[in-house]
């Protein structure tokens, strides 16, 4: 066999990989405290960033200023 069919072999089978049904069926309702608690989970996480980008960034002008003032 040639390597050019090697390679389409390998490339057709990894394609045609059935997809599998999820067990629990979506029934189309939103609960809205699930959405909330995303929410705020990503609202939470994006504080906790700029809190630490803010004190990186106080700790660098400190850095800064005990250096001139050398």
């Amino acid at each position: 066999m040639s390597v050019e069919k090697i390679i389409y072999n390998e490339q057709n089978t990894s394609t045609i990989i059935p997809a599998v049904k999820s067990a629990s069926k979506f029934s189309g309702r939103v609960d809205i405290n699930h959405l909330m608690a995303r929410a705020r989970k990503v609202k939470d996480k994006e504080s906790k960033t700029n809190l630490v980008f803010f004190g990186l960034f106080t700790v660098l002008i400190m850095i800064v200023g005990l250096l001139l003032s050398l």
